[in-house]
């Protein structure tokens, strides 16, 4: 297993706490926007309502006096001149034209602020004067303007036009200080709204920065520890919390196989390299024959073979465990593969007086290559546990559900029950004395469970001391998809 650096990328991602508060401030702009600019707009409202209003009343009073009085009376001067000298916070300016828009009479000083051509057309009487008002703006005063014309009545036998003008300077500073007023205001929000955002962001994140000092200190030499047992985290850090443990979990069990499968590779490799080296010490001590030399190399021949093998089935065992591997499947008989298998064993199992017997058939859909290797280093087992005159059974038959499963049991020495669920491990050996040889690693049962592994199936044993050993390989129903590999199984590597 190989342990690579993930270097920093070369862009900067920002700052979470950056991002939060520009959220924040952001929020709070439009949040002060709207709600600003809805009072703004409601204060306007009220305000022309209101000017409409003033502008209402102020015409019907004039006209109620133009129709009851002549316009020569005290009543009607005394309404229009008083507004000249009008101190409050409502300055109205009030003038009377005949049909020909000649001025009968009008506040003082009215024509040099507000020419009677600036006003709209009159309108008759019985009009919403809230309706007909317009507004104006000179260079330095605004008014809202109303015109009406009032018939012939009374003391006054001719048509008479009205125009009011209500200067609304003082409600136009209001609404532009109420707007000066909101942009400091929403302003100071916004910086004030992007201070509390960084504070609250930074505190919102120190979880986080405790999972990177915590994570800071986890070793090589610490994957024990882990986060959730250090203190409770918010539930939106909890799921990043256990998937980072679960990783833990994973490298902690990763390192533990590669010390224990280094450890294990060099016990292996040991005691074949100790055989080598003793025989070559003891060959170079003197001078020796042709025939002692010859004896030397077949000997040293041998263990070269243990060692290739051995090379070979942990090659096969570091490539099973690829999780991205994906093997090669076709449609073959069993029954096929139980032959090939015994006739290559036959000389063998002859010169050891056991009778190897293959029974029944079931259709297989998977890697045959990988399936007589697996079948390969069952027989051989069995062969090395069984005595002589002993015999040995292979049976394939299908499975209720459309897999299948093939069965290798032999008559010999059996496996003490303490073993059994070990024998499937790496390099566990079980010393037998009464086996023909017990020049194994111990990987031949660890690669026939990769082998079934990498076809989504299973191998299971029974035995029992002095009465044999019955390894089932048990394979699912074919699958939909194929798979396809680039590797070569030797067909019988013996482990």
């Amino acid at each position: 297993m190989s342990l690579t650096r993930l270097e920093a990328p070369a862009t900067d991602g920002g700052s979470i706490v950056g991002r939060l508060s520009l959220l924040y401030a952001v929020s709070g702009l439009l949040l002060g926007a709207a709600i600003g600019g809805a009072l703004y707009l409601g204060l306007a409202r009220e305000i022309d309502r209101q000017d409409r209003r003033l502008v209402a009343s102020k015409i019907q009073v004039l006209e109620h006096l133009v129709t009851r009085y002549p316009l020569t009376s005290e009543a009607v001067r005394s309404e229009i001149e008083h507004e000249a000298g009008s101190e409050g916070p409502v300055a109205f300016a009030l003038r009377v034209l005949d049909d020909d828009n000649r001025v009968l009479l009008e506040t003082p000083g009215m024509s040099a602020r507000i020419p009677a051509d600036r006003f709209p057309s009159p309108h008759a009487g019985d009009d919403d004067a809230t309706t007909c008002v317009e507004c104006v703006r000179d260079a330095k005063d605004e008014y809202m303007l109303h015109a009406s014309w009032v018939p012939p009545h009374g003391p006054n036998p001719d048509a008479r036009k009205l125009q009011v003008a209500l200067d609304v300077s003082s409600s136009a500073r209001v609404l532009s200080d109420y707007r000066t007023l909101l942009f400091v205001v929403i302003g100071l929000g916004i910086l004030s709204t992007a201070l509390v955002g960084a504070g609250v962001a930074r505190i919102a994140v120190r979880p986080v920065r405790g999972i990177t000092t915590r994570l800071r200190a986890i070793t090589a030499s610490q994957l024990d520890q882990r986060l959730t047992d250090a203190r409770p985290w918010p539930r939106e850090l909890r799921g990043l919390a256990h998937e980072i443990d679960g990783m833990l979990d994973r490298l902690e069990e990763s390192f533990g196989r590669l010390g224990l499968f280094s450890a294990e590779i060099a016990h292996a490799l040991r005691n074949p390299i100790n055989n080598l080296r003793g025989e070559a010490e003891v060959a170079l001590a003197r001078t020796r024959t042709t025939e002692e030399y010859q004896q030397l190399l077949g000997s040293s021949l041998e263990e070269y073979d243990r060692l290739s093998r051995l090379i070979d089935a942990l090659l096969f065992l570091a490539r099973a465990e690829d999780p991205s591997r994906v093997i090669e499947r076709s449609a073959f008989s069993a029954r096929r593969e139980l032959d090939v298998v015994r006739d290559f064993y036959d000389a063998l199992a002859s010169e050891r007086s056991i009778r190897v017997a293959c029974d029944g058939d079931a259709p297989l859909v998977a890697d045959p290559t990988l399936v007589r290797r697996a079948i390969s280093n069952l027989l051989a087992n069995a062969l090395n546990h069984t005595p002589s005159g002993g015999h040995i059974t292979m049976v394939a038959r299908p499975t209720g559900d459309g897999g299948s499963e093939i069965d290798v049991s032999d008559a010999g020495s059996g496996i003490a029950a303490a073993h059994i669920p070990r024998v499937f491990e790496r390099f566990y050996r079980v010393d037998n004395p009464r086996a023909h040889v017990n020049t194994g690693a111990g990987l031949g049962l660890a690669v026939v469970r990769a082998i079934m592994r990498l076809h989504g199936g299973r191998a299971d044993i029974e035995s029992s001391e002095g009465r044999g050993t019955t390894v089932r390989l048990t394979f699912p129903p074919p699958r939909q998809d194929g798979g396809t590999t680039a590797e070569a199984v030797p067909p019988f590597s013996v482990s």
